[in-house]
């Protein structure tokens, strides 16, 4: 009876084993040697086994401490019986002079981190051979300097001469200025005539065509600005929309006109602080109330 149960506890162990072998997470660090001299590079390889469908989060490895990371190599994966696999290799090197170690890299599988052992790698200086004789520092050795080099101040002369000679002609030659044409005198619009003539411009320009809503908006909100400013010295430039409104409230506008005027304002506003995007039915509208304020401005001041 103790020989069955024995037998049923081994059956049952070994066909756990492989099931609980692909379940584990391995990682492992490896070098292809841990014995250099300064600056010279080694190569460092990360291996990782992950059972399938795990997440893995890989190690940092934009520095390792006192060494230099020379390549990185793109980490490779593939898939098999024991799960996922990762390799990647990195060519690094060290300028510390000593036992300096490769520190445990971790990883993340699964919520668990696992780590690889730590690498000590032996830093050196090259043997200095002294059974040699050193070398003196050699004396400084004069080189003849070739035979043109004679003709240089002869040259460098010559086309200073030439120079001086241009410079002296070109300030003693006459200078024959023309008459500048006359200027044409460009005829001063009157405020009206100037916002009408940009709102034109505004039109031809496309802005809603090729998508700029916002500096549409802001075009067509400081024509009627302008136009306030210049007919009737109201500064307007420096006010917000709202102080705006304030000042249209107290000019002899209809209520319609006003109402439809203080929308237009409020639009322009959530088109540039908002991102509002209104539609072309909206745009053509408020395009159309302030050509209409403009024209009803101009006649009552």
């Amino acid at each position: 009876m103790k020989n069955r149960i024995l037998n049923i506890i081994l059956v049952g162990c070994l066909l756990a084993g492989p099931a609980q072998m692909h379940g584990q997470v391995m990682a492992r660090a490896s070098v292809n040697r841990d014995q250099i001299l300064i600056g010279e590079p080694i190569k460092l390889t990360f291996e990782v086994r992950v059972p399938m469908g795990q997440t893995l989060q890989w190690f940092n490895l934009d520095t390792i401490p006192h060494f230099e990371i020379m390549e990185k190599g793109k980490a490779d994966t593939s898939d098999n019986i024991d799960g996922k696999q990762f390799h990647q290799e990195l060519t690094i090197t060290s300028f510390d002079s000593g036992v300096v170690a490769i520190p445990p890299m971790t990883i993340n599988v699964g919520g668990k981190n696992y780590a690889t052992d730590s690498i000590p790698i032996e830093v050196s200086y090259a043997q200095l051979d002294i059974s040699k004789d050193y070398r003196d520092i050699k004396e400084i050795e004069e080189v003849p300097k070739p035979a043109w080099m004679a003709w240089i101040p002869w040259i460098l002369g010559a086309f200073t001469a030439i120079a001086i000679a241009v410079i002296v002609y070109l300030l003693r030659k006459p200078k024959n200025v023309a008459p500048a044409p006359p200027v044409p005198v460009q005829p001063k619009l009157s405020p009206y005539e100037e916002a009408l003539q940009a709102l034109e411009e505004l039109r031809r320009q496309g802005f809603l065509q090729n998508g700029e809503i916002k500096t549409y908006y802001s075009r067509l909100n400081d024509i009627l600005r302008v136009f306030m400013f210049r007919k009737m010295k109201v500064a307007t430039l420096e006010k917000t929309n709202e102080e705006l409104i304030a000042q249209l409230r107290q000019l002899a506008l209809d209520k319609e006109s006003f109402n439809q005027l203080v929308h237009a304002l409020q639009i322009a506003d959530f088109v540039k602080f908002a991102r509002y995007q209104p539609d072309a039915t909206d745009n053509e509208k408020n395009f159309a109330v302030i050509q209409s304020a403009i024209k009803t401005l101009n006649n009552i001041s």
